[in-house]
Parts: structure tokens; sequence; C-alpha cells
């Protein structure tokens, strides 16, 4: 269970912040503070583990910012995620400067309350569990997509998304198979022309490796496999 600390002088929207996360599965509110004291205390003298802030930033006479570099100095390992009606440049600029996961101006829309949440833990379930990452997976963890696969999802003229889809799904299930375009073209029941066109752009997204194969006839035949490293991009178009 995620351990939720909610810092916010407000009793009312403490109370509605503590039931949103109430309704978010595997997380909790284990405690709120309505001064940088209590919340002090209970990060740093308390017997609870702390793993996500929800912190405001206007607070009674004090500043939530105040807290962030404690936090940083301190090497507390609680994220921060502020929620508040901050939203000039400055205040927004010092909160990234010191790596809160997030930022909600009040008001906000519950689902991005818990996108928010969710999209944290997310994060930190795949920054847990993984040593080591590559550049694609780590563009993927910070910005949502790898560099470049947005411009790769958009199909040259004459490409339909509902064949690309079909032939995914095709590749999917013989991901273990070297396969070649008669083969795929008769499988999904296109042309060898139509998914030739296919196939050259899979390539050139890096989503499939070809290798060349010669016959008796001296006739080469191109094979294509699934590159694993892009696996994951080859699981988006079949959806």
């Amino acid at each position: 269970m995620i351990n939720v600390l909610i810092i916010d002088d407000d009793a009312m929207v403490a109370e509605l912040n503590r039931r949103y996360v109430a309704q978010i599965s595997g997380f909790q509110c284990c405690a709120t503070a309505a001064t940088l004291e209590r919340a002090k205390e209970l990060i740093f003298n308390g017997d609870m583990q702390i793993d996500l802030i929800l912190l405001d930033i206007y607070l009674q006479k004090e500043s939530g910012l105040d807290l962030l570099p404690l936090l940083h100095a301190s090497g507390c390992k609680s994220d921060v995620i502020v929620i508040s009606s901050a939203a000039d440049a400055a205040t927004i600029r010092d909160s990234l400067h010191y790596g809160v996961a997030d930022y909600l101006i009040k008001p906000f829309q519950a689902a991005r309350f818990t996108e928010a949440l969710t999209g944290w833990l997310k994060k930190k379930k795949t920054i847990e569990k993984q040593q080591y990452f590559e550049q694609s997976e780590l563009d993927r963890l910070i910005h949502g997509s790898a560099a470049g696969e947005q411009e790769s999802r958009r199909l040259p003229k004459g490409l339909t998304p509902q064949t690309l889809r079909t032939l995914c799904q095709w590749i999917d299930a013989h991901q273990d198979y070297e396969f070649s375009t008669d083969e795929l073209a008769n499988a999904v029941n296109i042309s060898r022309v139509s998914c030739r066109k296919y196939l050259i752009w899979l390539v050139n997204c890096h989503i499939l490796f070809t290798s060349i194969h010669y016959g008796v006839t001296g006739r080469p035949v191109y094979r294509y496999s699934v590159q694993a490293e892009h696996y994951s991009l080859l699981k988006r178009y079949c959806q």
C-alpha cells in the first residue's frame, strides 16, 4: 500500500484530497498536516513510511516551497506532487528544480488527480524493477513515448492503420518465426506488393530486422523477424 501525506492548511481541501486518494486502488492517506512544522515531524520523526507527499504551496504564513530543499538535503526518499493554486512561473520553476513528480493547479479535475498518482506509481515501479535502461525505454519513462515514436506512427500515404494492425497482430503471434513477404501476404490475404510496402515501413521504424537468403536459383529471398528491443512498439500497432 502506498502511504500518502497530505499537506494543506485548508481542512476541507485536505479532506477532499484524502477522499480522492482513498478512491485510487493501492493508495491510502496515512496522515494530514496543516503546517510545515507538523509535516516535518511526520516526515523526519514519524514511525510511518511516507511514499508520496501532496504539497500545497500557499500555507498560512509559510510556503510549501520551503519544504522542498529540506527534503532534498536530508536525502528523503518521499516523492512530491504539488497541488496548489500557485500558477506563477517562478513557483513552478522552483518546484521543478527540486524534482517534484507532478504539479496540479487548483481547481483540478478528479481524473487529473488520479492520473498524477497512478502515473507516478507506474514510473516508480518501472525504475525499481529495472536495473538498466535503453534510451528508448528512458524516453518513454520520462516523456511518455520514445523519441521519434510519434513520428513513426504517422503512416505514409497509401498505408492504413487497419491493415497495419492486421499485419502486426500476425507478426506478434509469430514473433519467434522468421517470415517472408509471400508468407505474410498470404496469411493476411493482401497483395505481395502492398505487403512489401508495410514491411519496408516497419523495417525503417526498426521494428523488423531483414535478412537475405539465397535459394537454389540464386534469387534472394528477404525474411523478416522482430527486433526484440522494439517489441513494445510492435505491440502498440497491434491495438
